[in-house]
Parts: structure tokens; C-alpha cells; sequence
């Protein structure tokens, strides 16, 4: 573990920095980073603590290594007290609580979709057939694969940097990667065409912070309670709950995104809605499970849970080739509950089990 050294942290009365905790990769620096700041602004000194973790040592595919491999060296340290608080990218967190942690604020997302990054300018539409597409992830691979373009798609790891380096080296013809992570790192220049959801849905969480602390932590819960966004919070809770509901970990091929939109109710006043939309894929593309759904923000627990029901019922343990359980149908209904005021919303894309999708009809 590196203690980064910061300058004029301490204040006049000697007050010991904040330790955040976090992972050495440029990305993982920039979005502790500002955290750090956040906390500096409002008082609180601050300093950033480095941590290898198993994933940062392991050149294999995340899906090989173990759901955590992001996250728990730094939950270690946080639970000996080597370190106060954790910056995870919210979307490598596992589903299951920990009871010695909270998540103490979910700060303002990022732009969460994909991008493109290809040879020459080009967009997805204009990469020719062959073309060879490097991503590190099941869920890009399954919903690229299922635009049918005849993409030749590899696995990649790597930093964003050594990705990136990949096209501009003639390696690959393009990389897909989250924009939030160009964006935090400064390279949004690179971007030839951000994904939008209807061409590709992104990992639940994806370009959201979970700033965790210890759950009997008071002080360091208060001080960051002023870092969370209630939007980001209720768009995050419903695409997590859908994953773990689908008990799916963070490298399954499923897509959620869901977002806090203005909407009206019967007597015409304005109202905050919450807008998720979710895939399962095969991990051949060859199939694709779509289904949406709007309510409450207070209630994204039980929207994201009721529509992994849905997903379920159109076939998607099947799909994801996941485990059955032992729950009885009164056992699932109990967790998932009676959502108020849940609605089917069907923005854009068809919805149900879709085959073989041309690239037509992935643009509807």
C-alpha cells in the first residue's frame, strides 16, 4: 500500500487527512481524485492511499479472475482501518450487501454509455466487415455481435491508454470502452461515436463512483453525505437491484440504464419518473431480451427487481445460462413486491426476445 503525499491538506489544527483508498490506474487516481477535492472543499482534509489489487496484477479476462478482483483489496484495507474511505467504480462492486461497508454517496454520473474508438474517423456503421473490435467485456461482445455487422470482436485488457494505443498502433480497426472513463482522463478527443442505448445498453452502475465507508463510521458517513445525488442514487439502485435480482455478477452480458426523466401525472403537474431500460444477451449475440419500464424514483429497488421478473419470465436464466434457485413463486413475488404506478414504456427499440437482429432493426 503507497501513501500519494498531498500538499496543505492538514489544517492549522492538525486535523488528520481523510485516507481514500484507491487502485493506481490513471482512471482510478482522476475519479478518487475528486473525491479528494470534493472533500477538501468542504473542509474535510484529504489524502489518496494507492492499493494493488488482484485485478491490477492479472493480465487474464475479468470474467476469468472473480467477481471483486477491482474491489477487494480495497475493502480489506478499509475494514483493517489501514484506510477510511473507498472510491469503486460503482460497476465492479458485487451485487451481495456487505454488511461492514455503506455506500456512503453516490456522486453526479458520468455520461454512461459506450463509446467507439475506430481507425480513421470512422463510426460503428462504417467499420467493413471483418474489421477486428477489441473489448473487455461479455456484454459489449453479445450486443455487438447480435448488430450483426460481421465484426471480428477479441478480448482486451489493459489500461485505457494501452486500449486506445491498440487502434492508433494498427493492432485493432476499433476499441469499444466507457465514455465516462475517457472522459474523466481527458480523452474524449478519441471518442468516433458514443453508443447510444438502443445500439448498445451499458453495464448496470457503469460511470457511476460508489464512495464506501465503514458502516459504523458516523463521522465519515456525515462528511460524505453531501457528496450524494439523489438522481444518480435511484438510477443506480434499480439497474443493480435488476442485476442482482437476474443473479447475474458485474461481467454477465446484461445492459440496464435508467434515468430520472420529468413526466406528468393525471392532474397535469410535473413529477420525476424513473426510466429503466434492460437487456440479457447470449454470449453469441444470437439472442437478445429486451423489456422497460417507468416509476417512482423512491421505488427503484422494486422497479429494477420486477423487471428482472420479466426478464426472467421471457427466458433469461436460460440465455445467461445462470443457476436455478429454490424460490418459490411467493418467495419472489415478496422480494420484488407490487411496484407503484409500474408501467411498460417502450421507448424506441422492440422489446421481447429478439434473434439474429439486423442492424436496421437494432437502429428502430
Amino acid at each position: 500500500m503507497t501513501v500519494v503525499q498531498e500538499e496543505d491538506n492538514m489544517t492549522a489544527d492538525g486535523t488528520t487527512p481523510w485516507r481514500i483508498g484507491t487502485r493506481g490506474s490513471l482512471l482510478a487516481l482522476t475519479q478518487a481524485g475528486t473525491v479528494r477535492d470534493a472533500l477538501i472543499a468542504a473542509g474535510h482534509p484529504a489524502e489518496l492511499v494507492v492499493v494493488k489489487t488482484p485485478g491490477d496484477l492479472s493480465s487474464d479476462p475479468v470474467q476469468n479472475i472473480g467477481v471483486g478482483v477491482f474491489t477487494s483489496a480495497l475493502r480489506d484495507e478499509l475494514a483493517s482501518g489501514a484506510i477510511d474511505i473507498a472510491v469503486h467504480s460503482y460497476k465492479d462492486l458485487p451485487t451481495a450487501p456487505d454488511a461492514r461497508f455503506i455506500i456512503a454517496a453516490i456522486p453526479p454520473r458520468e455520461d454512461p454509455r459506450d463509446a467507439l474508438v475506430a481507425r480513421d474517423g470512422l463510426v460503428l456503421g462504417e467499420l467493413p466487415a471483418g474489421s477486428k473490435i477489441g473489448t473487455s467485456a461479455p456484454r459489449r461482445a453479445a450486443q455487438l455481435a447480435a448488430l450483426g455487422l460481421g465484426l471480428d470482436i477479441v478480448p482486451l485488457r489493459g489500461n485505457l491508454d494501452t486500449r486506445l494505443r491498440k487502434v492508433t498502433e494498427g493492432e485493432l480497426d476499433a476499441v469499444v470502452v466507457a465514455r465516462a472513463g475517457l472522459s474523466r482522463i481527458g480523452r474524449l478527443d478519441a471518442v468516433t461515436e458514443a453508443l447510444e442505448p438502443v445500439q448498445m445498453l451499458p453495464a448496470p452502475a457503469q460511470g457511476a463512483l460508489a464512495v464506501e465507508c465503514r458502516s459504523d463510521d458516523t463521522v465519515a458517513i456525515a462528511a460524505l453525505t453531501g457528496l450524494d445525488d439523489a438522481a444518480t442514487r435511484a438510477a443506480v439502485i434499480a439497474e443493480r437491484s435488476l442485476l442482482a435480482e437476474l443473479e447475474a455478477g458485474c461481467t454477465a452480458p446484461i445492459g440496464a440504464l435508467a434515468e430520472v426523466v420529468e413526466s406528468l401525472d393525471d392532474e397535469g403537474r410535473i413529477v420525476d419518473e424513473l426510466s429503466l431500460r434492460a437487456c440479457a444477451a447470449a454470449a453469441d449475440g444470437s439472442e437478445v431480451l429486451r423489456a422497460s419500464a417507468v416509476g417512482a424514483p423512491a421505488e427503484a429497488d422494486r422497479l429494477g427487481r420486477a423487471l428482472a421478473q420479466e426478464l426472467l419470465e421471457l427466458g433469461a436464466r436460460e440465455l445467461l445460462g445462470a443457476p436455478g434457485t429454490d424460490d418459490t413463486a411467493e418467495a419472489r413475488t415478496e422480494r420484488s413486491g407490487d411496484v407503484p404506478n409500474l408501467q411498460r414504456s417502450r421507448p424506441g427499440a422492440a422489446e421481447g426476445r429478439i434473434s439474429n437482429p439486423s442492424p436496421m432493426e437494432n437502429s428502430q
